[in-house]
């Protein structure tokens, strides 16, 4: 009996043993690298770019615009696609605006946009998509592509920091906008979403803004990775706005929704979808305040079962077949909006100023959206001072506070001199 019990207690602790080391080592899973097979470094990724640039002139162009604040320097690189590229005058086609790489680790909409680029160029092809039919609709659009917002961000993640989606300095982009920027919710986390020091900050959204402004776009996208959904304003509200434009996103979102994603995409607003408000995101601003008809963020990827610290894996596919999907999908979603979102805001391509009921327009945003170059809706430049916007706001709250003092001050002085007027002895006659 003795030596069944000890048999029984030895067979007892190895089975508890080994239940604890297979915990520990679920626990401790190596994280998964980035597979170097599938992905292009930043450096690679932009020569391949630049390579499509040069072998296609009539086509492509390419800029690099380049800002630094506070010793902090960024640059981004914009391809224009414009065939035939006779016309300079964008304001007579119809102009889409789209953003990749915002998010550092999330290099699969890098990717996404090198693809699209390749197809633009005419060296790679959609399957089952007529090549007159596309061309006629392409003739009519000028699109300007941004395929690594955040290059510092992404060189960070490249260099082993796997969960970077800030940029060089500890900000997210995508908190960066002025649009309800700073509101801090319950679940802050100042890792992922340090808005910065002010709104635009920093010279990665600076250059946005300008190019934003200037280009006047139609269409925007901004394009992320870490699940499937399709979102439109607003991401600092759980509601989507009112009007024709919001009912016309609403339709083209259903349509790219039931051909590209099965109906499986989370479609809506971005804070009443995603289940938490993001303040002071560029979608919103680009509806807000550029006044951009369609508005959207587009999430493409994400591996819900991937653990938290496992980023790589959680906002990019490890593998081929995966890979290859998703580029192809999504690819053939975007090229979907180039033939619809002309159709759905009509062949007059005016964009209409709407007022936005629900809040007064700040004075931060309006200079953020104002006091700088723009292209009105007849693509006449105007020349406007571009300032300092931070120190501006900083002296008109200074303006405003002094102007309150020396009010208080007056009026106190008028009350002592009533009073001192009041108490005085009558002077004998």
């Amino acid at each position: 009996m003795g030596h069944f019990l000890s048999l029984f207690f030895f067979a007892f602790l190895q089975s508890f043993f080994l239940v604890n080391g297979n915990n520990d080592n679920l626990t401790h899973l190596p994280l998964v690298p980035i597979n170097r097979d599938l992905y292009h470094s930043s450096v690679d990724l932009m020569e391949m770019i630049n390579g499509l640039v040069h072998r296609h002139p009539d086509k492509l162009t390419m800029e690099t615009i380049k800002s630094i604040n506070k010793g902090y320097q960024a640059e981004i690189s914009v391809v224009t696609y414009c065939r035939g590229r006779k016309d300079n005058d964008d304001s007579s086609k119809f102009r889409i605006l789209l953003s990749f790489g915002q998010h550092g680790r999330e290099l699969i909409s890098t990717e996404l946009a090198f693809r699209i680029l390749s197809i633009l160029s005419e060296e790679q092809f959609l399957p089952n998509v007529d090549s007159a039919s596309l061309n006629s609709t392409l003739d009519k659009l000028v699109i300007k592509v941004v395929p690594m917002e955040n290059l510092n961000g992404r060189k960070i993640v490249e260099a082993g920091d796997l969960c970077e989606r800030r940029n060089g300095r500890g900000v997210d982009l995508n908190r960066n906008w002025s649009v309800d920027w700073g509101k801090k919710e319950k679940d802050y986390d100042p890792y992922e979403e340090n808005p910065g020091t002010g709104p635009f900050s920093e010279p990665e959204t600076q250059i946005m803004r300008k190019l934003a402004i200037s280009f006047d776009p139609h269409v925007w996208v901004n394009v992320h990775s870490g699940m499937e959904a399709l979102f439109m304003p607003y991401d600092h509200r759980n509601t989507t706005p009112d009007g024709v434009s919001s009912h016309q996103m609403k339709l083209l979102l259903e349509e790219v929704n039931r051909l590209h994603c099965q109906n499986r995409c989370m479609t809506g607003s971005g804070g009443g979808s995603v289940g938490y408000l993001a303040h002071g995101t560029a979608t919103d601003y680009m509806y807000d305040i550029i006044r951009v008809p369609m508005a959207f963020t587009f999430e493409i990827y994400g591996d819900g079962a991937a653990s938290s610290k496992d980023c790589f894996k959680m906002f990019n596919p490890t593998d081929l077949t995966t890979f290859n999907r998703v580029l192809n999908d999504w690819s053939a979603a975007f090229f979907t909006i180039f033939k619809l979102g002309p159709q759905q805001l009509g062949e007059v391509h005016s964009k209409v100023y709407v007022p936005n009921r629900d809040t007064e327009e700040s004075i931060d945003e309006y200079l953020n959206g104002y006091l700088m170059q723009r292209s009105s809706r007849h693509g006449k430049k105007m020349e406007v001072l571009d300032v300092g916007l931070q120190e501006m706001r900083t002296y008109f709250r200074l303006f405003l506070l002094s102007s309150v003092l020396l009010l208080f001050m007056f009026c106190s002085r008028i009350a002592k001199s009533k009073s001192s007027r009041s108490v005085l002895p009558a002077m004998p006659l």
